[in-house]
């Protein structure tokens, strides 16, 4: 019982620490291929939707999580905010959902919020949000997320399970130390990445992308694995053989002839 139930922990393990991974990989590649935006852009989708308002203040953001910059057609490679005034401004929810009508934006439904609702449209692979804090309003542009985005992501997230499970049920089926060699590997190479994905995974969902966490931690955690493969490398080739032929003979008992 003890034996079927470790089998079964070694399996879960493989199936986080690799799913993890094959969701992260699944994210980059069907967010690839989002549509490139320029704070140009953005300022032209914000006149367009509140022709009636100019801004008090803007940022443009550039594409960055865990020390990685994202490619101009990454999903979350960039977003621009406007911000109209210091106190909310309720009439520009009224504003943008007529002109987002008139203009063709899809897409169309209530964001809650307090002390009003906001707005939310897409078009054009272009996703507005508008907002009211204390502050002020606020007109958040950013790429919309592709079609593919969810699919691949889970398709990827499953692939790797799969593939996780069935690396570890081969581990648990050969002889000591390999098992044990296999989760230190495996803990050092793809846990930390692995509790950071689902982490954010949980906080965010897919709005953000998961994939630059992996690359964060490649320069420390590659080294490191090498290292430690070389290692049980040297562990395994030095263990003895226990299969071997017997290097002594059994003595000759007294009285009896050669």
């Amino acid at each position: 019982m003890r034996h079927r139930l470790r089998q079964v922990a070694m399996l879960l393990l493989g199936a986080l620490l690799l799913g993890a991974a094959g969701l992260s990989a699944g994210s980059w590649y069907g967010g690839r291929g989002a549509v490139s935006l320029s704070d140009d852009r953005a300022r032209k989708v914000a006149a367009e939707l509140l022709p009636e308002t100019e801004p008090v203040g803007g940022v443009f953001v550039r594409g960055y999580r865990y020390g990685v910059f994202l490619a101009a057609d990454d999903f979350g490679s960039a977003h621009a905010e406007f911000h109209y005034g210091y106190r909310p401004d309720c009439t520009l929810s009224d504003q943008l959902r007529r002109n987002a009508a008139s203009r063709g934006w899809e897409d169309l439904h209530r964001v809650p919020g307090e002390p009003c609702d906001g707005w939310r449209a897409q078009a054009d692979g272009l996703l507005v949000t508008l907002t009211h804090r204390a502050t002020g309003s606020a007109l958040r542009v950013a790429p919309a997320a592709p079609d593919r985005l969810l699919a691949v992501t889970l398709v990827g997230g499953l692939v790797g399970a799969a593939g996780g499970a069935a690396l570890f049920w081969l581990v648990t089926r050969r002889r000591p130390p390999v098992p044990r060699l296999v989760r230190v590997l495996a803990v050092v190479a793809l846990l930390p990445g692995a509790v950071l994905t689902w982490s954010d995974l949980l906080t965010d969902g897919l709005a953000e992308p998961v994939w630059p966490i992996w690359r964060s931690l490649a320069p420390l955690g590659v080294p490191l694995t090498l290292v430690l493969l070389l290692a049980a490398w040297i562990v395994l080739t030095r263990r003895p053989n226990p299969t071997g032929p017997a290097t002594e003979t059994t003595a000759a008992v007294p009285g009896t002839s050669a």
